[in-house]
């Protein structure tokens, strides 16, 4: 942590302009107290396509606009009605969307923010057990319809939580740190939330996962904490634990920028700012405390037993219109019509309203002094980097690799079991296999099987990057590791064994019971041949799901390749060769280069009719 002592949090009426720290911050790694970010003039616009592949529409939509304001350290709540206003607004701040259609100025203490600062700056995504997707650039942002993705996480439940966070802290601390002070500080995050008695306990449960991300990003001490959505899903007393547990953070002098919905009111008293926006415009930033008595100079009346956040939201939402109160059934649809009208209307006036505040006046101030000074020095791109060698996070990332595995033990045995019985009865019935003429398509027809094997069991090789994609999509653009490390370490550590080891045990029990080509050089022949085939076969789903959010489209892709090309392989066992109008498929099939090459190995030099005095087989 930045200290060990908890220091006085100045109210934001309280704090002055001098106040805001001088920090440089060409590299946030020397922030290790306070940052205030601020924006300026923040624009957001998203270009979206409708219809079909030949008629495509294509229309851009503002989705942020004119939106300004300062987060100072402490608890920085954003609320809106649910339009994904905050969580769009929570993002851009946080750098986690496509500049492309971003327009306005953010700054760290008055000065442009790093090119690093998405790995210098922490991010929790919304509702850890359901993750949001987190953007990244390039190659594609994900639009926010498509946040939601079930089963994916960025907290690994099959290891421990220390185990995740010694993953953070190995691969986001400086190599300059030693062990002993990166052991140090976990020690001290899992104390500080409370977590030291469940160290060693898989985070299965919403809270034991949500306290678990923020030990993450806590354990690399960076000023400035995002979390998106931090309390959903969660029930009353987890809330309140982890709201408190971020207001102990921010009274450490850490910038807390989270969105939230509706809160209660124990919950919204600790906060120290609040941003309203709805429809990408700005009704409220200010003290959190003056919010009830903004909105109440503004005409709207509130009862000493409504909720302020609630009462908040429903003025937005255009709840407080004596349109609800009306009793006539039949006039169900033209009610819910006005609602949405005077909802919009009411946004429209509050945004005006609080542009012509005194409050927004001197939010401007401020900002126009912060702005000026930053023009004297040019912003760079944001970019991802690593502070990390390339073989560290290799290493890193193939043990974090084995030990989840290791939380799949019954489902390694039962197909470790498949593949032992399946061999077994496949070497048992091509056992009886001679050396004379009218065995050579029966052997033929098992060095098939073999091929077919290796290509059927590589058609789910595709998941497993696309049910890692939203956990190395958060990690990689927090500066977890590169691209390249990601995937030689999948390669390493799950493809040879979930995948090339259970095809070299298929083949070896194969091998043995059905006494083909027993020479040593034709063993190992054949064994390279069937590693270069299993991953040969494995590149296909693993290229094409690459590009993909659902495995389903990636696996029906290559299923239907490997039927067809099968099928062919196939009919060149009966026939001797391709069909002629269709040779030239031959040179698109991986399995026809693999089944070739078994052939190859196992009749070359041999002779199976001995007594006709025939010449010796060449493939």
């Amino acid at each position: 942590m930045t200290s060990n002592k908890d220091s006085f949090v100045i109210s934001m009426m309280e704090r002055h302009r001098s106040d805001l720290p001088e920090t440089n911050t060409s590299d946030l790694k020397t922030l290790t107290e306070e940052a205030v970010l601020s924006f300026h003039n923040i624009n957001y616009r998203e270009t979206v396509q409708s219809g079909f592949l030949l008629c495509k529409k294509t229309r851009v939509i503002e989705r942020l606009s004119n939106i300004n304001g300062i987060m100072k350290p402490g608890l920085n709540a954003i609320m809106s009605p649910q339009d994904g206003s905050r969580s769009l607004l929570l993002d851009v701040l946080a750098a986690r969307r496509d500049p492309c259609g971003l327009s306005g100025d953010i700054l760290i203490n008055g000065k442009p923010r790093p090119a690093n600062f998405k790995c210098t700056s922490g991010y929790v995504p919304q509702n850890v057990s359901s993750v949001n997707n987190c953007r990244q650039q390039p190659p594609k942002f994900p639009s926010s319809a498509s946040k939601n993705m079930g089963g994916n996480d960025v907290v690994l439940g099959t290891v421990s939580v220390r185990d995740n966070l010694e993953f953070s802290a190995a691969l986001r601390l400086p190599m300059t740190i030693t062990r002993d002070e990166k052991r140090r500080r976990i020690n001290e995050v899992l104390e500080f939330l409370h977590l030291d008695k469940d160290q060693n306990i898989k985070p299965r449960s919403k809270e034991l996962r949500k306290r678990t991300s923020i030990a993450m990003e806590l354990v690399t001490e960076h000023p400035i904490l995002f979390l998106d959505d931090p309390t959903t899903g969660l029930d009353l007393r987890t809330t309140t634990d982890v709201i408190l547990v971020l207001r102990r953070m921010s009274k450490r002098g850490r910038t807390i920028i989270f969105s939230i919905n509706q809160p209660q009111y124990s919950i919204f008293r600790l906060f120290d700012s609040l941003t309203l926006v709805a429809s990408g415009k700005v009704m409220f930033h200010g003290p959190a405390q003056d919010a009830l008595d903004y909105f109440r100079s503004a005409g709207y009346n509130y009862e000493s037993h409504n909720n302020p956040a609630d009462f908040f939201l429903d003025v937005i939402n255009g709840g407080f219109s004596d349109i609800l109160d009306t009793e006539e059934d039949g006039q169900e649809a033209d009610k819910y019509e006005k609602l949405f009208e005077r909802q919009f209307q009411i946004i429209g006036e509050l945004a005006n309203t609080y542009a012509q505040s005194s409050l927004y006046n001197e939010t401007r101030s401020k900002l126009d002094q912060l702005l000026g000074q930053q023009k004297l020095e040019s912003s760079s791109a944001l970019e991802t980097t690593c502070i990390t060698p390339f073989w560290h996070q290799l290493g890193w990332i193939i043990c974090r690799s084995f030990k989840n595995l290791q939380g799949f033990q019954s489902v390694t045995v039962i197909q470790a079991m498949i593949t032992v019985i399946l061999a077994a009865v496949v070497g048992t019935a091509f056992r009886v296999l001679k050396n004379d003429c009218i065995e050579v398509q029966t052997r033929a027809g098992l060095l098939y099987l073999l091929t077919g094997f290796q290509c059927i069991t590589s058609v789910s090789a595709g998941e497993l990057f696309v049910i890692d994609r939203v956990r190395f999509l958060h990690e990689h653009t927090s500066g977890y590791y590169r691209v390249s490390s990601y995937f030689f370490g999948k390669l390493l550590a799950e493809l040879i064994p979930r995948r090339l080891l259970p095809s070299i045990i298929f083949t070896l029990i194969t091998y043995l019971i059905a006494g083909v080509k027993t020479s040593v050089n034709c063993f190992f022949t054949m064994v390279c041949t069937v590693m270069v085939l299993a991953y040969s076969a494995s590149s296909l789903p693993l290229s094409i799901g690459a590009g993909e959010n659902a495995v389903a489209v990636p696996t029906l892709l290559v299923t239907i390749y490997f039927v067809f090309m099968l099928f062919f392989s196939g009919l060149s066992v009966y026939s001797g060769s391709f069909l002629p109008k269709l040779s030239w498929i031959q040179y698109f099939s991986i399995p026809h280069y693999g089944f070739r090459a078994l052939l190859h190995n196992e009749f070359l030099g041999q002779n199976f009719c001995p007594e006709h005095y025939t010449e010796e087989m060449y493939w």
